[in-house]
C-alpha cells in the first residue's frame, strides 16, 4: 500500500488547516490588518507546507527508496524524489 492511502487520514487533515490558514490570510487582507498579522499569517502557512512535505518525503523514502528491494527500482524513486526536493527548494 502506497504511503499515501496509509497515511491519508493525516495527511488530508495538514491539507484542511493549510487551507484553513490561506483562508485566515484572505480575510487578513481582505480586512486591511496590520503587516505584522499577515506576516506571520504568512510564515505559519509555510510552515505547515514545508511539514506536509517532509511528512511525504518521509514515507516515500521509507516505502519506495529503504524498502524496495529492486535496486535499479529503488535509484529511479530516489532520482524522483530528489529532483522534487531540488524543485521545492528553488
Amino acid at each position: 500500500m502506497a504511503h499515501t492511502v496509509k497515511d491519508k487520514a493525516k495527511l488530508l487533515a495538514r491539507v484542511r488547516r493549510i487551507q484553513g490558514q490561506t483562508a485566515g490570510l484572505e480575510r487578513l487582507l481582505d480586512s486591511e490588518t496590520d503587516c505584522t498579522a499577515v506576516l506571520q499569517q504568512i510564515a505559519a502557512i509555510r510552515g505547515a507546507v514545508n511539514g506536509l512535505m517532509a511528512a511525504v518525503i518521509e514515507g516515500h523514502l521509507t516505502d519506495h527508496v529503504v524498502k524496495e528491494a529492486e535496486q535499479a527500482q529503488r535509484q529511479r524513486d530516489l532520482d524522483a524524489v530528489l529532483q522534487i526536493i531540488k524543485s521545492y527548494l528553488k
